[in-house]
């Protein structure tokens, strides 16, 4: 059992990346030791900007390190499976950037290879471990509002049309589904499980990526989740779930809320859930908890729900036809 502070490497060194590195400090028995990039010159600016001592100039050479216990793997989505396929075969525990992998089949490669190797892997959605989303999942599981019956969520920004950017290229799997509905369909599918049914309608652009959509799925005993995304068009970034006595507001944005609104019997109850950080520390603190458990699977973010998000995607692009170039 390791009981000194994680080291911890990430793997890229593009926005996400700075913002798991801004969040870290956060965690005090996490430290960020170590930067990979594809070249030495963007590593070194990681690095001098973040105060990160060990530097590496490919991905490869970062995962052989032997100062490093888990690393972040935060490339473009058609990077996530080879990357973290390429942690794993080193040894290295592994938080992967949402979304876990382009499809199920990527995702359940991943899994099976960290199965074999006995190492921890967690798809980094963060804000499952949020304060907010913890007390939600409390309130359910304590009755407040019932049995839950139905999901809306929405998650949609506007940016300008970038054909060779990473959000509308086709070829590193661009889009508003993957990017940022990833976040709609991981918590439909924590309140609600396996989605049995998906449609949807989604605005296939000039680079043809998903630039707006929306989708809703159905599961056991009728329940529905629906919600909207996009790179195109700004949403309010609500969520609430709907139960047969009462309903909660996750407040906007929900994803990274600090507060949450009970509705029931007549009455609102506004719960203050305040957390340090950006918030992306908990995710690491997970990591560290398995990594001193011996345990390889989260049970907050678990490998069966991983999937569900995975399956449940891929059913929605089904339903578009959209289909990335790598399937």
């Amino acid at each position: 059992m390791k009981t000194e502070s994680i080291r911890w490497g990430i793997l890229g060194t593009g926005r996400i990346a700075g913002v798991f590195a801004d969040g870290l400090p956060a965690q005090a028995d996490a430290t960020l030791v170590a930067v990979g990039s594809r070249t030495a010159e963007s590593a070194q600016r990681f690095a001098s900007k973040y105060n990160v001592p060990r530097v590496h100039a490919s991905y490869e050479a970062l995962a052989n390190d032997p100062e490093v216990d888990a690393i972040y793997v935060a490339t473009p989505h058609t990077g996530h499976m080879e990357e973290t396929l390429r942690c794993i075969a080193a040894g290295k525990a592994v938080l992967c950037e949402k979304p876990f992998a382009v499809n199920a089949k990527q995702a359940a490669q991943m899994i099976a290879a960290a199965k074999a190797a006995n190492v921890p892997l967690m798809e980094a959605m963060w804000t499952r471990f949020l304060p907010s989303i913890r007390k939600v999942v409390s309130l359910i599981n304590e009755g407040a509002i019932g049995d839950v019956r139905m999901i809306q969520s929405d998650f949609g920004f506007r940016t300008e049309v970038n054909p060779s950017g990473r959000l509308f290229d086709r070829n590193l799997a661009g889009g508003g589904l993957l990017d940022v509905g990833v976040y709609c369909v991981s918590l439909s599918v924590m309140l609600l499980g396996e989605a049995k049914s998906a449609t949807g309608i989604a605005d296939i652009g000039s680079t043809g990526i998903d630039e707006q959509a929306a989708a809703v799925m159905g599961f056991d005993n009728g329940r529905i989740a629906y919600f909207s995304t996009g790179v195109r068009t700004s949403t309010p970034m609500e969520a609430t779930i709907l139960g047969t006595d009462g309903w909660i507001r996750i407040e906007s944005p929900w994803f990274v809320a600090k507060k949450i609104t009970l509705h029931k019997g007549g009455k609102s109850e506004t719960i203050e859930v305040p957390f340090d950080g950006n918030g992306y520390h908990y995710e690491a603190a997970e990591i560290g908890r398995l990594l001193r458990a011996g345990k390889i699977e989260s049970d907050i973010m678990s490998w069966a729900d991983t999937m569900r998000t995975m399956d449940a995607m891929d059913r929605i692009r089904a339903v578009w036809g959209l289909k990335y170039p790598m399937e």
